[in-house]
């Protein structure tokens, strides 16, 4: 078996943590630093057991999170997005290969239009005033378990 059990694991572990993420931040508007360090770290065992080459695969990975990471922090700059928000989005860029990413980001606008929707509702509900708060850690947490769908299904074909 070696590391074919291995690759199971690792996405259900991410999976737990992007659940645990999305409920921190809806929550608190926070995302806990540990909870996305230990996505990044668990990046490189995902590389190693789902057979990724040294080079060029490993380097395009983090190349491709370094660009995430400069387009993000823009994002994080103007205050559309927090900074969990951002190291979340940038860990998961160490998991999903660019298209793969790409659809990820795609879901996670929606879904993240979806949560502000919410928000808004509950805010008139309330009555209150004031800027809302999004917790797009939910809407990244929906966006990278749908993109964790495929290579996990891919484990027991």
């Amino acid at each position: 078996m070696g590391w074919n059990i291995a690759l199971p694991i690792l996405i259900l572990s991410l999976g737990g943590l992007l659940v645990s993420a999305g409920i921190e931040d809806a929550r608190t508007r926070e995302i806990a630093n540990w909870k996305t360090a230990t996505v990044a770290l668990l990046a490189p065992l995902w590389w190693y057991a789902s057979g990724l080459a040294i080079w060029p695969d490993m380097a395009l990975q983090i190349g491709g999170a370094l660009a995430v990471f400069a387009v993000f922090l823009v994002a994080f700059h103007i205050g559309a997005m927090g900074g969990g928000d951002v190291k979340l989005i940038v860990a998961l860029a160490l998991w999903l290969p660019f298209p793969a990413f790409l659809s990820m980001l795609m879901v996670m606008s929606i879904a993240g239009g979806l949560v502000t929707i919410v928000m808004m509702i509950e805010r008139a509900y309330k009555k209150s005033s004031g800027q809302i708060e999004v917790p797009y850690g939910v809407a990244i947490a929906i966006a990278g378990l749908l993109a964790l769908r495929e290579p996990l299904l891919n484990q027991f074909q």
